[in-house]
């Protein structure tokens, strides 16, 4: 079984991310090259999906702080689907469902 599986779609200027399985210090790696691949496109946009996610740890979580700082810097926009309750919990303990762009759905974004 694999830990973490995503698949990413481009279009225009717009790249949806979307997550299923762990997103923690083993899976993070992975995920960041992926990111970091999608910005050097050029995209306006990066939407990544956590809907299937099923756990995220701290280091997860810092992926997605510097995925934010990066877009921001960038004059791009991050926006983050949320994730089921146990995954959002991280999100509303560390008070970063405030600070970061989060929606119920991709085409909210």
């Amino acid at each position: 079984m694999t830990i973490l599986e995503f698949e990413t779609r481009e279009q225009a200027d717009r790249a949806h991310v979307a997550l299923k399985g762990e997103l923690d210090l083993s899976t993070a790696e992975k995920v960041e090259r992926e990111l970091q691949r999608v910005e050097e496109t050029g995209t306006k946009l990066v939407v990544l999906d956590l809907s299937a996610l099923t756990f995220l740890d701290s280091t997860g979580l810092r992926l997605i702080v510097g995925a934010d700082q990066r877009a921001r810097q960038s004059d791009r926009r991050l926006a983050v689907v949320r994730g089921p309750a146990t995954v959002q919990r991280v999100f509303t303990i560390t008070k970063l469902d405030e600070r970061l762009e989060m929606v119920d759905s991709a085409s909210q974004a």
